[in-house]
């Protein structure tokens, strides 16, 4: 039954039987079959069937809380398992929001130092994208945005505070200033993150404070396009300071700090809220909690 709830959880998430069919590398009638299997097994009907997908039937919106709740348990059961025999081993996958993925490297490369027989992944997303997949099982933990998000039942471990830097070129006017109100950048020529980006959208918020709206004339979900285009055109770009610094370095670039009534929104890791975790999870999240350390 349990590759069944696997099945289930995947067809759940895309909505699509095709789609999931591909996501798991099994044909589209057997995932059907499967399905129907599972629904045999359990005595309700869990998808509405038409000539496509139509959604979860009531029992299978209840159905799907426990799909995930005992896939999550197994899985949790095969670790603790390989950890009684071999000690931390296996893969941990981590999504990671665009702006912090130099503070992943830094817990990455501080976790593989103590547990070199774990392997990592690291994948960058979106704030939204990343509590989706920690509910789907897509992911094991994630590093997002602790405020104002819809946590729910997550475990947290605070790492560090956004604090904004505005890049420019070494001939731009605001280059050798010590600081530049966000009220002065509202003409000018902006590369910003794009608005699903939770980092965008609190930018977004400071213009607003500061009465004017940003005129993004380049939009990416990279941070690497919006510093290349900086150096590369009159363009200015605005991210945290730590990921500004490592794309700024060896390059004709200046940072400078944004002054005003700034909010610092607190970056950290989110796991599965589990007593226990699992054990690699568990280091992780101690790991995490060294890193932050007296974070500010």
């Amino acid at each position: 039954m349990l590759d069944q709830l696997e099945m289930f959880i995947a067809l759940a998430k895309l909505q699509h039987f095709g789609k999931a069919a591909e996501e798991l590398g099994i044909t589209q009638p057997t995932l059907s079959t499967r399905i129907k299997n599972l629904e045999e097994q359990l005595g309700v009907k869990l998808v509405f069937r038409g000539s496509k997908f139509g959604g979860l039937t009531p029992e299978g919106q209840s159905a799907l809380v426990w799909a995930r709740r005992i896939t999550a348990d197994a899985r949790q059961l095969r670790e603790e398992m390989r950890f009684s025999r071999n000690g931390l081993t296996g893969q941990l996958r981590v999504a990671v929001i665009p702006t912090a993925l130099t503070w992943a490297a830094q817990l990455s490369a501080k976790f593989s130092e103590s547990n070199p027989n774990v392997r990592l992944t690291l994948l960058s997303r979106t704030s939204i994208e990343i509590l989706s997949m920690i509910e789907n099982l897509e992911v094991d933990a994630g590093i997002t945005y602790l405020d104002n998000e819809p946590t729910g039942r997550l475990s947290t471990e605070p790492l560090y505070r956004e604090k904004y830097m505005l890049i420019c070129s070494e001939s731009s006017a605001f280059a050798c200033r010590d600081s530049v109100g966000w009220d002065e950048l509202g003409s000018e020529r902006l590369a910003l993150l794009t608005p699903e980006n939770q980092n965008r959208r609190i930018i977004n918020g400071h213009f607003r404070d500061a009465g004017v709206t940003p005129d993004a004339w380049i939009e990416s979900d990279s941070a690497v396009v919006l510093v290349a285009n900086v150096e590369q055109g009159d363009w200015l770009t605005i991210l945290p300071a730590d990921i500004a610094r490592f794309l700024s370095q060896g390059k004709a670039l200046r940072l400078v700090p944004l002054s005003g009534n700034i909010r610092h929104p607190t970056v950290g890791l989110v796991a599965p809220y589990r007593e226990p975790h699992t054990p690699t999870l568990q280091a992780l999240l101690k790991q995490a909690a060294r890193l932050s350390e007296g974070f500010d």
